[in-house]
């Protein structure tokens, strides 16, 4: 599914560009999923797990496209794309009332209210399906996304015990989250 390209104004007064990714986008998709691997430990993905190949991220962005069940949307600043989110709608009819999203930012773009602003962009293409409940997961320990949710308004519901061991051999919960929508 695309999402129609606009400018955004972040809360720093630099506009950004929110659009879907294109097939020719691949090459620097991959460049900013390891460099943000590479930033965090609160992917599920690290610095160390494989890497799509450039065809099977060029396939996965038209796949993505296509697919009327799920859209993404990079934000572009500087000449270079700083975040990624998406959504993926469930199509079964008895759990088609919820979406998934998910975020990811660069390091060096934190604080600037992309975060912010790209779920407001999902929040609003959930609305307009009919969707009345988001749901989200992040990894224990992982603060700065858990206020960013919390400020979209989702509230935890669940955690799973030691469901992602970091490369230091620590164990962390992955924290369940819903937004009701009214």
């Amino acid at each position: 599914m695309k999402h129609e390209a606009k400018t955004v104004a972040l809360k720093d007064g630099s506009a950004a560009r929110f659009r879907s990714p294109e097939p020719e986008d691949a090459a620097a998709f991959l460049d900013f999923f390891n460099a943000v691997r590479a930033e965090t430990d609160f992917l599920l993905s690290g610095p160390h797990d494989p890497t799509r190949t450039l065809e099977e991220e060029r396939a996965w962005i038209e796949n993505s496209l296509r697919s009327p069940d799920q859209m993404m949307i990079a934000c572009e600043l500087d000449g270079q794309i700083a975040g990624n989110c998406s959504i993926a709608f469930h199509t079964q009819a008895k759990t088609r009332h919820r979406a998934s999203l998910a975020i990811a930012l660069r390091r060096e773009y934190w604080n600037r209210g992309i975060g912010t602003a790209m779920f407001t962009e999902l929040i609003a293409a959930a609305r307009q399906r009919g969707v009345t409940q988001l749901e989200l997961e992040y990894i224990e320990g992982n603060d700065r996304g858990r206020a960013l949710y919390e400020k979209m308004g989702f509230r935890p519901w669940g955690e799973l015990p030691d469901a992602v061991r970091q490369s230091d051999g620590t164990m962390h919960s992955i924290i369940h989250m819903r937004l009701v929508l009214d």
